[in-house]
């Protein structure tokens, strides 16, 4: 081989080389930000209706298993022949239940998802959102937002209004609960996402209707 040849071959494997080194890093930066393989995962998340902590003291306990004591044989007799009840029924002052402020089905967007999202207001004023029998797609960086966009249409715009962040999704599937911040202003806000903060997309949203 000519030294003329010689050089060329050098050139050229260098021009190989640097070539492979941008294509592997090319390849291994799609798969760090793409993450593909959260198509093929899921995780569940299970959590219970939340409760104000006036709802949590006046849950009932579970009745005594000890035997009730042996009805004294002076107790007053009544008219009909039977023993009168010493006390009368207590009134109900168990705290009311969440009231739902909002609520509406999920649409798919980018990735298929499904449910309903509520927005609850408890007893002690505190609100939550919440995912009913809900499910969607993994992926990468994925929030919970309630924005000022109608649900449903284009992919990306919920990031063009007003949005309030309610953290990260806690799990592609199941019941979830996500507090909402006390000083939020809900008002104007109309709709909950699924949001992929990485590339700016809706996996799927839900319209918030009173």
């Amino acid at each position: 081989m000519t030294r003329r040849k010689q050089g060329l071959w050098r050139r050229r494997r260098g021009v190989l080389t640097v070539v492979t080194v941008l294509v592997t890093a090319a390849v291994a930066g799609g798969l760090v930000a793409f993450e593909p393989w959260r198509l093929f995962t899921s995780s569940t998340v299970n959590e219970e209706i939340p409760v104000s902590v006036a709802e949590e003291a006046a849950t009932p306990t579970a009745p005594s298993t000890a035997p009730s004591p042996t009805r004294s044989a002076s107790a007053t007799p009544s008219p009909t022949g039977t023993a009168s009840a010493s006390a009368s029924p207590t009134p109900d002052d168990t705290p009311a239940g969440p009231r739902e402020l909002a609520s509406g089905q999920f649409v798919t967007q980018e990735h298929e998802t499904t449910g309903t999202a509520r927005i609850l207001r408890l007893a002690d004023g505190e609100r939550y959102l919440r995912l009913d029998t809900f499910s969607t797609s993994d992926g990468p960086d994925l929030h919970v937002w309630i924005t000022d966009q109608a649900a449903g249409g284009s992919w990306g715009k919920y990031d063009d209004g007003r949005f309030l962040r309610l953290g990260e999704l806690k799990g592609t599937d199941g019941n979830q609960n996500y507090r909402i911040p006390a000083d939020a202003d809900l008002a104007g806000l109309r709709s909950v996402v699924i949001w992929c903060d990485r590339f700016n997309v809706a996996f799927g949203s839900a319209p918030l209707e009173s």
